[in-house]
């Protein structure tokens, strides 16, 4: 029952180990490191190494880009997020000024209510704009994490058809 031909080997491959290995360690464009990226958009520096108004047409040309094939929101996110906050922080102070200024003027008639209103948007404005800070950058991240799968999908995509 016992076989009397030898095993054979595997075959090998069309190339040694150390040259495939060179190979793969030299990649024919530079890496994507998040970690050097300025801006955090996903574009790699040496996209931008051109002139600098080919970057503004390569915003533009997004802008109009009626195919939705260039994302924008990566790029806007940080100015999106300063202006909810200043239009918050514009809120607030509204609110704080409005609320104090009539809580005074119920102290003339009708003092507890009026303490109890002036204690009242002390602690609560504060913190509803807390709040609503946190909510826009959630919503802000939830984009942008959004369009960063959408992004990396479609790059997966375009090498696994290559």
């Amino acid at each position: 029952m016992s076989d009397a031909t030898p095993p054979t080997p595997p075959p090998l491959p069309p190339q040694p180990a150390g040259e495939a290995a060179a190979a793969a360690a030299s990649p024919k464009r530079p890496a994507y490191d998040p970690a050097t990226d300025p801006d955090n958009t996903g574009v790699s520096q040496s996209a931008l190494s051109g002139d600098v108004t080919e970057v503004g047409r390569g915003f533009f040309r997004a802008l109009f880009d009626f195919s939705f094939r260039t994302f924008i929101t990566r790029r806007l996110a940080s100015v999106f997020y300063l202006a909810g906050l200043i239009v918050i922080v514009i809120g607030a102070v509204l609110y704080l000024v409005t609320g104090i200024l009539n809580g005074v003027a119920a102290l003339w008639f009708n003092p507890g209510a009026g303490i109890t209103l002036i204690i009242a948007t002390i602690i609560l404005v504060p913190l509803i704009a807390f709040l609503a800070i946190v909510a826009l950058r959630l919503v802000i991240e939830a984009v942008v994490a959004l369009i960063a799968i959408a992004e990396n999908t479609e790059r997966t995509a375009d090498h696994t058809r290559r």
